[in-house]
């Protein structure tokens, strides 16, 4: 494997706008992430008994702000990153020019977590070089369903394999130099309440699959997706967030959550200001530009991560869900995948905001922690054949 230092591969990448189901069987659309790059993964530890406890709104709050602390590390850097939203955590693939900045800035996040919330933000670094010399595949290309928004997608069982890596008991955490970093949280932003479900529409699905066999991933997660298209409908008409349904937060309580997240207490005087900043919000959206920020929103809400596996929040109503649950069930029966999903009435959110014109985008989650809930049923099955 070549050597590649150049920081804007990710950002150099094309942008595929096919349909999803058949950019996943184009092989050669996919590249080999550059073996000098990193593989950094956030993940609160205990987040299941978080969640139990009643605390999903923190931990959605905590994983957010490890993904704004270092995206505002990589834009300082005028690096674009691919970073996946799990819920509880994230995983980003970072070039080698921003390793030692996004690191020290992920631990100062970590003291601050701990401080506030009494939650632990594990954080673990793993290089590509590594993961392909143990044999493990990570893939890459670029996928946008929407004219303003595109993810990246992965295929291959490095991210897994950096995952278990960093989550074992034998790893071991290294503490960075953070003597001249500063926290910088700036864009962060959960101004939104929970989220009903649009017009027709009953429930949230928090839904996360696994191929059973790692050489068939790609076939195998076209396949999901097809099921999907059919028995939903196209990407848009499965998103949880739509514009009628948001209710914009304005409690003191909601706000010093964030304020704590950001800079580490609560200052009367910026929690005043942000209250009044909220109040103001009801007339800008009432505006041209806060019309079309808000439709920019709903195009840019993060409702769908592939990263090895597929993470998706979509919505519909309880008979679609049954028929999915039937495809996914033959697909298992047939060793073809491993699935989990957690139903809830809402979804949640929570956003980052650099510019309202078209720098933001916006994390979805299932209410009372769908993500983690289905994680740890997915864990379970795991557990059964053996896997873990």
């Amino acid at each position: 494997m070549s050597s590649n230092s150049d920081s804007h591969f990710y950002s150099n990448l094309p942008t595929n706008k096919m349909s999803l189901s058949k950019l996943l069987l184009e092989n050669k659309l996919f590249e080999n992430i550059p073996d000098d790059w990193f593989v950094v993964i956030t993940d609160i530890k205990s987040s299941t008994n978080a969640v139990l406890a009643g605390l999903h709104e923190n931990v959605n709050l905590i994983a957010t702000g490890s993904i704004v602390t270092l995206l505002n590390i990589a834009f300082k850097a005028n690096i674009s990153v691919p970073f996946f939203f799990g819920g509880d955590g994230a995983t980003f693939i970072i070039p080698p020019s921003i390793v030692d900045s996004a690191m020290s800035a992920l631990s100062l996040y970590r003291v601050n977590t701990l401080t506030n919330f009494n939650l632990e933000l594990r954080t673990g670094i793993i290089s590509v070089k590594e993961i392909y010399e143990d044999g493990h595949q990570l893939k890459i290309c670029k996928f946008s369903s929407t004219e303003n928004f595109s993810i990246p997608i992965v295929l291959g069982n490095g991210l897994n394999y950096a995952e278990k890596i960093i989550k074992g008991d034998d790893y071991l955490a290294t503490d960075p130099d953070t003597e001249n970093q500063e926290l910088d949280l700036s864009g962060m932003q959960c101004r939104w309440d929970k989220i009903a479900p649009p017009e027709y529409s009953e429930e949230v699905v928090s839904l996360i699959v696994i191929a059973q066999d790692c050489n068939k991933q790609a076939q195998v997660f076209s396949k999901v997706i097809n099921h999907m298209d059919k028995i939903y409908g196209l990407p848009e008409k499965r998103q949880p967030i739509s514009i009628p349904k948001l209710i914009f937060k304005t409690s003191f309580n909601n706000l010093g959550k964030e304020m704590k997240s950001r800079i580490g207490k609560i200052n009367f005087l910026e929690l005043v200001k942000s209250w009044f900043i909220n109040l103001y919000g009801y007339i800008y959206f009432r505006t041209d530009s806060g019309k079309n920020y808000l439709k920019k929103l709903v195009e840019m809400s993060d409702t769908l991560v592939i990263d090895g596996r597929i993470n998706t929040i979509i919505t519909g109503t309880e008979k679609q869900r049954n028929l999915l649950q039937e495809a996914l069930d033959h697909m298992e029966s047939n060793k073809d995948i491993l699935y989990a999903l957690f139903v809830s009435k809402e979804s949640v959110m929570s956003c980052y905001v650099r510019d309202l014109e078209d720098d933001h985008i916006h994390f979805v989650d299932g209410s009372e922690g769908g993500y983690t809930k289905a994680a740890g049923i997915l864990k379970q099955k795991l557990k059964k054949i053996g896997s873990i």
